[in-house]
């Protein structure tokens, strides 16, 4: 096994946010196509930045929700490489050349009601839609290059889906 170095990944945090019925929310990506075009949300961690506060900073961006009860969070870091489609979108766009992400996901249980969500909370809307889902619906609706990351994600929190 080769051993990455993570300092070609970008920092990045990653949500799951559980339902009380257990279930999971998954937002439909803006401009996406069917089928792989739900994720939890997630998002880019600022320099210096505390790696809860940027997991609930983006969970408020992506979401509006703020009314959330910390579960557990990964240990280490969870890595991907982007696909060669991405890398050349984001050297086009003049963007840092980031190999990949790695990510600290952040699983919290939903305490609020459902008119808190709002897709419009930020500015910047990366969500379309919203739904919940089951952790393994998750996995089958991902886009395919982050599906083993999505693997590790769901197998580190299936036992707060019962």
């Amino acid at each position: 096994m080769t051993t990455r170095d993570l300092s070609l990944y970008r920092p990045n945090v990653g949500v799951v946010l559980f339902h009380p019925d257990g279930r999971v929310w998954l937002g439909r990506r803006v401009g996406a196509s069917e089928p792989f075009c739900w994720q939890f949300p997630q998002g880019g961690v600022d320099p210096g930045e505390d790696l809860e506060a940027a997991a609930r900073r983006e969970l408020l961006e992506e979401t509006g929700v703020v009314s959330v009860e910390p579960l557990e969070r990964t240990d280490a870091p969870i890595v991907y490489d982007f696909p060669p489609e991405v890398l050349a979108q984001d050297a086009a766009r003049g963007r840092k050349g980031w190999r990949g992400q790695r990510q600290t996901w952040f699983a919290y249980r939903f305490t609020g009601d459902e008119a808190e969500i709002d897709l419009a909370a930020h500015g910047e809307v990366e969500f379309e839609a919203w739904r919940w889902a089951t952790l393994d619906e998750a996995l089958e609706l991902i886009v395919p290059f982050k599906r083993e990351a999505y693997a590790q994600v769901v197998a580190a929190f299936r036992h707060l889906a019962a």
